[in-house]
């Protein structure tokens, strides 16, 4: 067992964090419960390190709640709960990945003419355009208030109606909105689509692809870590004098 101590500075200058923000993990529960020396100063393990080195690699592929979730999993024992929390986001990120190249595939074809047994039209509802996209009506609402999307009004009840230009560009939108950070931006690439100029929309695209690729790399990255906190956490536990 390493009984090497370390203090709170050594490991934020080799994370490059802030002790504060080493800090803030454990007042979350998200490592293991640190010992302290005379004057109540904190001193850390290898187990803590692991730890800290855990959450930072899991926090470049996974958001914040998934990542605090997870440690704390570790930290009560439950791995294989931990574990079923970082498989459920991978088989989003595959979800996502897979979205993304069919909608590239229907902005492509001209004449897509049926999605998810919904035939297209142009008078779509925005109950129909959202299931379509796979994307919440109130996204659509908020893209529409952006002037991302212009939809017309049934002028018999109101209701927005959305035509097959205007799903076209919802797609693009909930494809790359990750990716195409700026509004101004956004509505640059839709112009071109209206054209039918796809350069610009599969340059996009494509760049949404390669992010997702980064993104897989480095939540395989966390995991390696995760299963070395893990073991090394199970290991600590077995090695501890029963009471």
């Amino acid at each position: 067992m390493d009984n090497t101590t370390y203090t709170p500075k050594q490991i934020a200058d080799r994370l490059k964090v802030s002790t504060t923000t080493l800090r803030r993990y454990e007042e979350q529960a998200l490592i293991p419960e640190v010992p302290r020396k005379n004057g109540n100063h904190r001193f850390y393990h290898a187990i803590h390190v692991q730890a800290f080195v855990t959450i930072r690699s899991l926090l470049k592929g996974y958001d914040i709640p998934v990542v605090y979730e997870v440690m704390r999993k570790v930290r009560s024992g439950e791995y294989e709960q931990a574990l079923w929390l970082i498989n459920a986001e991978q088989h989003k990120l595959q979800s996502e990945k897979m979205k993304t190249e069919e909608i590239l595939t229907m902005i492509r074809n001209a004449d897509f003419d049926k999605y998810k047994n919904i035939k297209i039209s142009n008078a779509m509802s925005i109950r129909e355009v959202s299931v379509i996209a796979g994307v919440n009506a109130s996204a659509i609402r908020h893209w529409e208030k952006e002037g991302l999307i212009h939809a017309k009004r049934n002028r018999q009840n109101g209701y927005r109606i959305f035509s097959e230009a205007e799903l076209r560009r919802i797609l693009v939108i909930s494809s790359l909105r990750k990716t195409v950070y700026y509004i101004e931006n956004m509505k640059e690439l839709l112009e071109t689509l209206d054209t039918q100029s796809y350069a610009k929309v599969e340059q996009s695209f494509n760049l949404a692809l390669t992010k997702l690729n980064h993104q897989l790399i480095d939540q395989f990255r966390g995991i390696t870590e995760l299963i070395n906190y893990i073991t090394m956490y199970q290991n600590e536990k077995n090695d501890a004098p029963q009471h």
